[in-house]
């Protein structure tokens, strides 16, 4: 279960190496912005080395490689994709031709590598107002892509606004992208909570997210990761219901009843799915009926 993500800067061997000791359920091996130009070649090679000697062994391993319109970024590939990582992420995503560009390249890799063709999943991050406008289509241009990521600092820039914590200003692009990745099937990401003093007020930007459908969200601080955690694992209350909605259901079709009521209120399909995805994530992180 992917809740949270911690970026990590491809030029701190001091954080890489400890990078599945802080609690996040993936971290981003960055060698996009939090890298200077000067350092890109040792940050790759750092990052190459970090994920096949230390492994990462109890968390997803995703590296952000540079934008399509530099020239690192297929270098970033070459040294990457045959040491297996989970997901690249590719910045500044703006459409299904960024996609398709990339599944070409990776299935290039792959091949010469002999790999499985479609192993290496994207998580293309949407950072611009063209790319919220073609999410949609981003999601749905390779089954490679496994989820969206929205990346709240740059769309701000592009938007010409100031980037707040109350966050009005990038609400419709997190509404829009979720919108978007249901669609199309594959889950999706919020944008990092930047001020890293501001405890309280990351565990209500995470808990909004949440509430808009996000998957999990993403952080640049290990402080974050935990609150991160709490608010995108269902509570105990939420656990107790849904396996009462299942209860309810089950009990209901082995006596033939085709109208369910739970506490006075009825029990519909949209209803037991929200339980069913409950009761999925609880026990994926060993929450499950035993557990209570």
């Amino acid at each position: 279960m992917r809740r949270s993500m911690l970026f990590l800067p491809g030029s701190t061997p001091n954080k890489i190496i400890n990078g599945d000791a802080m609690g996040a359920d993936a971290i981003i091996l960055d060698l996009e912005d939090a890298v200077s130009p000067e350092e890109k070649d040792a940050a790759r090679i750092l990052v190459r080395n970090a994920i096949r000697d230390l492994g990462f062994p109890g968390v997803e391993v995703i590296v952000r490689i540079n934008a399509l319109d530099t020239p690192y970024w297929q270098e970033d590939l070459d040294e990457i994709v045959p040491l297996k990582p989970d997901l690249i992420m590719p910045p500044k995503t703006a459409s299904a031709k960024d996609v398709r560009a990339l599944d070409v390249y990776l299935t290039k890799l792959e091949r010469a590598s002999g790999m499985a063709v479609g192993g290496v999943g994207l998580l293309p991050l949407i950072e611009t107002a063209l790319g919220v406008e073609n999410a949609f289509e981003i999601a749905s241009a390779s089954q490679r892509v496994k989820a969206l990521f929205l990346g709240g600092e740059d769309l701000s820039a592009d938007l010409q606004c100031r980037r707040t914590k109350e966050g009005n200003e990038i609400d419709y692009a997190r509404k829009r992208i979720v919108c978007a990745a249901r669609a199309a099937g594959v889950e999706v990401y919020d944008t990092p909570f930047t001020d890293v003093n501001d405890d309280e007020g990351a565990v209500r930007d995470a808990e909004y997210a949440r509430s808009l459908g996000f998957t999990g969200k993403a952080s640049i601080s290990p402080r974050h990761v935990d609150p991160i955690n709490r608010a995108f694992s269902p509570s105990t209350a939420e656990i107790s219901h849904a396996y009462e909605v299942v209860d309810a259901i089950t009990a209901a079709k082995a006596q033939g009843r085709g109208v369910v009521a739970l506490h006075g209120k009825m029990i519909d399909a949209p209803v037991v799915a929200r339980a069913e995805r409950v009761i999925a994530a609880a026990e994926a992180l060993g929450l499950g009926r035993e557990a209570r």
